[in-house]
């Protein structure tokens, strides 16, 4: 039979607030003035259907009522990313001591809505790259409605645009609501050119400072890392090199890891399953097995 021991309950909830009167970084309460995770969630989840809108549209769809559709959610997409990204910028004035000038929200989020129509002819580049690059694939449709893979790589592409734009906070939080729901984490400070193939995904993971040419495509399991470093180590976290640069039309099989800010695969070469390599390798290169360094 279920009893409530209210006391000992009471005993526990006072030892948890006590705790916050400890030195622990997770300790401040002013957090709570940060983003809302679930607002910002919400905001990626009407963006998405204006890139994407015929695979997304409750209704029948057409030239007559497509700007109303369109409009159905970009309207509550700038009002909730204004707002959230507000209350980033609040926060990082106040406990860091970097402010920006009035309006920047607001025009972020409008130069966010002025890219979608070049931001979907890049994710059409990168859709089409699955197809023609995925035997199993038996439509388009089917890459959108089911590859996790285009779902990393959509969260990816805004929230990129908003890393670039000096947004602090909103863009991890997409990356890693994408990187939730489909194991491929995509950093969105990575800079990735269009035709973009991950094939299968899970397990990706794609550094802050990788640089990535046109055409390539990446296997599950891949690691575009970062040598071992303590942020004390270096001068500016954000602008240093730390990870590598894949040229266009490179192949990286399951498994392998390249690692370093100085390591560039040359354009058109193949790495194999499970290498791992801390140096460049020129264009044209076929790397399979440990690499030589």
């Amino acid at each position: 039979m279920y009893v409530l021991r209210t006391r000992d309950l009471e005993a526990a909830i006072d030892d948890v607030v006590a705790s916050y009167d400890g030195p622990e970084e997770i300790n401040s309460l002013d957090t709570a003035a940060l983003p809302n995770k679930r607002a910002v969630i919400e905001a990626y989840g009407h963006l998405k259907p204006a890139i994407y809108m015929g695979f997304f549209s409750q209704r029948s769809l057409d030239r007559d009522n497509l700007r109303y559709a369109v409009s159905e959610h970009l309207y509550p997409a700038y009002e909730t990313l204004v707002q959230q990204i507000g209350r980033a910028l609040v926060y990082e004035e106040r406990f860091h001591g970097r402010s920006q000038r009035p309006g920047f929200a607001e025009e972020v989020v409008l130069g966010l809505m002025r890219r979608l129509p070049e931001l979907r002819r890049i994710l059409n580049a990168d859709v089409v790259a699955a197809f023609e690059g995925d035997p199993a694939a038996k439509s388009i449709e089917e890459i959108v409605f089911s590859y996790p893979a285009v779902e990393a790589i959509t969260a990816y592409r805004i929230a990129h645009e908003l890393y670039v734009a000096g947004v602090p906070i909103v863009p991890r939080i997409i990356s890693e609501y994408a990187h939730s729901q489909t194991g491929v984490d995509i950093h969105p400070g990575a800079v990735i050119g269009p035709r973009f193939f991950l094939d299968h995904g899970t397990g990706v993971v794609i550094g802050e400072t990788s640089v990535i040419g046109t055409n390539v495509k990446i296997y599950q399991g891949v690691t575009l890392g970062a040598l071992s470093t303590r942020r004390t180590d270096l001068r500016d976290p954000k602008s240093t090199k730390r990870h590598p640069t894949l040229e266009d039309d490179v192949t990286i099989y399951a498994g392998a890891t390249i690692l370093g800010g100085d390591t560039v695969i040359g354009k058109g070469s193949v790495i194999g399953g499970n290498v791992w390599l801390t140096h460049s390798v020129p264009p044209g290169s076929k790397i399979f097995g440990r690499a030589r360094e």
